[in-house]
């Protein structure tokens, strides 16, 4: 599988985005800086997906930062050692809490999310959808940020729906199955295409929605 890895990889997949879609030229004129993003595939990356979820960048951030001090090292077999009360004490909602801890299980029984990274969108977004508490957006996210797919588009993304809704002059925004269609037409670099709406919507609302991804350690 073709895999954007640098932020090279971006901006080729934005040229041949803009060439087949001219309008989106327009779209990333305004967005400025198109991120990459990527991080190590892997539990505490897909845990701070789940932590981003329907919360703002910089509460999921923050709600990320206490959890990791709680849990260390946020390991699956940590987690699954870890009390009720490391949860609240972070403040992760019950929901949130059992995905965690479901994917914490999932991992410990076999689940390798490395593995799942070079595997086809669909079947990868399957086998995470499997975990309870594991969503579409969440699986796809995971594989944007952590697997470098190329292909994957969120549409269930609110923020995507905005700035979509917003550059195309759609209202009201389209929903999740509209957006789905519109972005079948930008594949095979639906990869950058979510990366260039993320980057949109931040110029248009200051301020940033793209998820919270764990960042690889340095070095």
């Amino acid at each position: 599988m073709r895999r954007i890895a640098r932020l090279a990889d971006v901006e080729d997949d934005l040229d041949a985005l803009c060439r087949a879609d001219p309008r989106l030229a327009v779209v990333r004129a305004a967005a400025g800086q198109v991120e990459l993003r990527l991080t190590d595939p892997g539990y505490d990356s897909l845990v701070s997906i789940v932590v981003s979820q329907m919360v703002s960048r910089a509460s999921a951030a923050a709600i990320l930062g206490r959890f990791a001090a709680l849990v260390s090292p946020m390991t699956p077999q940590r987690v699954l050692q870890a009390e009720d009360g490391a949860f609240r004490q972070a403040g992760l909602s019950r929901p949130k809490q059992r995905a965690i801890v479901a994917l914490a299980r999932a991992v410990d029984d076999g689940l390798d999310l490395n593995r799942l990274c070079g595997l086809d969108a669909a079947e990868a977004i399957a086998r995470l959808t499997a975990v309870d508490g594991i969503g579409p957006w969440t699986a796809q996210v995971y594989l944007l940020f952590a697997a470098g797919h190329p292909d994957v588009f969120p549409a269930r993304d609110v923020a995507l729906q905005s700035a979509v809704g917003h550059a195309l002059g759609i209202s009201p925004r389209p929903g999740d199955k509209a957006l789905e269609q519109i972005a079948r037409s930008w594949s095979p670099w639906r990869g950058a295409a979510a990366r260039l709406f993320w980057a949109y919507y931040r110029d248009i609302k200051g301020r940033d929605a793209a998820p919270v991804v764990a960042q690889p350690p340095a070095g």
